[in-house]
């Protein structure tokens, strides 16, 4: 039987022998590199295989081939034992699409236009409120003003040795303008915060919506880390930036507008004085402003570098362990950290020379109208009173421009967020449906079906298949050889290269949101949902009674330990709540799906995730889910495709076999290898407790393949 543990990218060959010396450091290896029976029962004792991409290479590089390039098959049960643990499934998957993709394809981040009509497209139904918010800030800012001239007035009345009862008159009036410009404000504010928690409510709303009407197989080319960077610290940015920003940046321009306002209306020479400093003020926000938005967009991306390294290594942090892969993965951390460190340093000093800048400004503005207060007093133009205003009004604006300026940070930050949100939600969704399966159950045609994941390189050859109404077929092969790819495609998460599927008579890919009601698609990577067991089951059918969530869970063996939680179907899980082991999770999953009643499943290694006992539990849970519906079922152990109605042997991503176990078995073609070397393995291998005769190990490696 040809080796096909390379066979997802031809540069995976060269790198086995790097990385069979890495898989016997961690202790897995035999003579000469070649992990056998033993030595896979040990690693699977020891811990899962790889979860990343370079332990992916590891995993696949322990199947050594001999000079004739064939593999022994007391090296393929090893390697077939050391699949069984489950992690290692999506690890060499990883691999294998890295192998076959030119890296990760980050979602798109929008245009400044467009993210401007975004938000005016956000803001057109609130416009009422809009402008009513505006309105009364206006307001607000106008009777703020009021304050220098009163000021003025009192400084004329002082030196004119005016009555105490002017002085105290004035006094008065600059409390009235003090509550009245306080409660103006507090309301103008109230509406801002209405209409920005609107329009940032709305905003949530339609990223969640576009991000779950994304195709699967798009979110996994740009990576989970850039999708959870937008959804968490992209909005924590622009909700900071709603409530707080915002509001003060409009304010701020605001007074600045209406205070040049109210010192031309003192004097004209007095507002030619001040505007000595805008030079300054515009060439020093068009400097800001011109290394902010490029800097703020590439702290976003490094954000999500960061965030993706975070998640695999805490993700696989077992098999980090198991594979002695501590130092590279902490090594990868710290880069992706010290890139966002470096870029968060170059913020800072960035900012620094931004103040630096606005302290020039001011000091040239505020020196311009004392000299243009003292000549215009002394000529009798103005007043001392007058000059006193004149100064106050610069004085003031020292708060509201540096505010407004400094803000562009803020701003600056939100907007490269916001435009990575927009950037999302307009992705194209899948249209509404324009065709529908009919009710009943549905037979599956596959049509000289290629694929490849970058031209030129085919993971999927002409391969033609049929699943009748009803039946449960097998794939079963070795790593590589295309049974992910296959089920995904089946599933209708893309398009194929060439070929066709038919589900029903109908592409997947064009029944649109009605795909969900007719394929059901079941991984070993199974969420479990934070919040009350009988919530999480009910997402598979909201109407679900009590009386029929227990019969779910009951057809897949799972009520008796649902029901012995603290609470029982009311007891919280997932994220904060009781912790749920691989194979309950597996369960919970399988009763979804009988609450979702497809008439198509597909599982991908749906039990890689329990131990041998665990597996043979949830073996039978799957035989019950799946009775009387069509199944396409990626094999992890060859005891599953023992029972199925048929198996489909792949090999280098082609079909070489078909048909019943028993058929396969007596045409001793490469199933009857597989078979024979399972059983052998679990006839001689060390196990905890001895397995039925009907356990066989899977063919190979079984980790997820491209």
């Amino acid at each position: 039987m040809t080796d096909h543990a390379a066979s997802a990218g031809t540069d995976e060959a060269a790198e086995a022998p790097r990385h069979a010396e890495t898989a016997r450091a961690g202790g897995a290896g035999g003579a000469g590199g070649v992990l056998r029976g033993r030595d896979a029962a040990a690693l699977a004792e020891a811990g899962p295989p790889a979860e990343g991409a370079d332990a992916g290479k590891d995993v696949r590089s322990v199947v050594a081939a001999d000079d004739a390039g064939t593999v022994r098959p007391d090296e393929a049960v090893g390697v077939a034992e050391a699949g069984e643990v489950g992690h290692g499934v999506g690890a060499v998957e990883a691999h294998s699409r890295s192998s076959d993709q030119a890296g990760p394809v980050l979602l798109p981040v929008a245009t400044p236009a467009r993210t401007r009509a975004a938000v005016a497209e956000l803001l057109r139904p609130q416009r009422r409120l809009a402008v009513s918010a505006f309105a009364v800030m206006v307001g607000s800012t106008a009777l703020g003003l009021l304050v220098q001239p009163l000021l003025g007035r009192i400084v004329d009345l002082a030196a004119d040795r005016g009555s105490a009862d002017a002085i105290t008159g004035t006094a008065a009036l600059l409390v009235a303008v003090a509550v009245a410009q306080g409660v103006t404000a507090g309301f103008g504010l109230s509406q801002i915060a209405r209409l920005g928690e609107t329009t940032l409510a709305r905003l949530r709303e339609r990223f969640v919506e576009r991000a779950l009407a994304l195709p699967l197989d798009r979110v996994e080319k740009a990576g989970a880390g850039d999708l959870t960077a937008r959804v968490t610290a992209d909005v924590s940015l622009i909700a900071d930036a709603v409530r707080n920003a915002l509001p003060a940046l409009g304010r701020s321009v605001l007074t600045i507008v209406l205070t040049f306002g109210a010192l031309a209306l003192l004097d004209w020479r007095f507002l030619l004085a001040a505007l000595l400093a805008v030079p300054v003020q515009a060439a020093t926000a068009r400097w800001y402003v011109a290394r902010a938005i490029p800097l703020y967009a590439e702290q976003r991306v490094a954000a999500g570098a960061q965030q993706q390294q975070m998640l695999d290594t805490i993700g696989g942090s077992s098999t980090v362990r198991a594979f002695r892969l501590g130092r590279e993965h902490t090594e990868r951390v710290t880069e992706r950290s010290s890139s966002v460190v470096a870029l968060t340093m170059r913020g800072v000093r960035l900012v620094l020379g931004f103040y630096s800048r606005l302290h020039i400004a001011e000091y040239i503005g505020l020196a311009a109208v004392l000299v243009a207060g003292y000549w215009l007093v002394r000529d009798g133009s103005a007043s001392i009173g007058m000059a006193t205003a004149a100064a106050l009004y610069f004085h003031s604006l020292f708060g509201p421009v540096n505010a407004a300026l400094a803000l562009l940070d803020d701003a600056q930050s939100a907007t490269a967020g916001l435009a990575r949100l927009v950037g999302v939600t307009d992705e194209p969704v899948a249209p509404p449906p324009t065709r529908t399966v009919a009710a009943g159950g549905v037979d599956v045609t596959v049509r000289g079906l290629g694929h490849a994941y970058r031209p030129g390189h085919p993971v999927l050859h002409d391969i033609h298949l049929t699943i009748r109404h009803g039946e449960r077929v097998a794939l079963v092969g070795a790593s590589g050889a295309g049974k992910t790819t296959l089920a995904r495609l089946v599933a209708g998460i893309q398009p194929p290269t060439t070929g066709a599927v038919l589900v029903g008579g109908i592409p997947p890919t064009e029944l649109g949101s009605a795909a969900s009601r007719t394929i059901a698609l079941i991984t070993q990577e199974t969420h479990v949902f934070a919040g009350p067991l009988a919530d999480d089951l009910r997402l598979a059918r909201p109407d679900a009674t009590d009386a029929e969530l227990r019969a779910a869970l009951d057809r897949v063996d799972a009520l008796a330990w649902a029901e012995a939680l603290p609470d029982g179907l009311a007891t919280v899980v997932g994220d904060g709540g009781h912790r749920l082991s691989g194979e309950r999770t597996q369960a919970l999953a399988l009763a979804r799906l009988i609450l979702a009643d497809p008439p198509l499943v597909i599982l991908d290694e749906a039990t890689a995730e329990a131990g041998s006992a665990g597996a043979r539990t949830l073996e039978k849970a799957v035989a019950r889910a799946v009775d009387g519906r069509t199944a396409l079922i990626v094999a992890h152990r060859l005891s599953q495709a023992a029972t199925a109605d048929r198996v489909v042997v792949m090999e280098d991503g082609r079909v070489v076999e078909s048909g019943t176990h028993d058929e396969l078995h007596a045409a001793r073609g490469p199933y009857a290898a597989l078979w024979a070397a399972w059983s052998d393995a679990r006839d001689t291998g060390p196990r905890p407790a001895p397995e039925p005769p009907t356990r066989t190990a899977p063919q190979k490696p079984e980790p997820k393949d491209r």
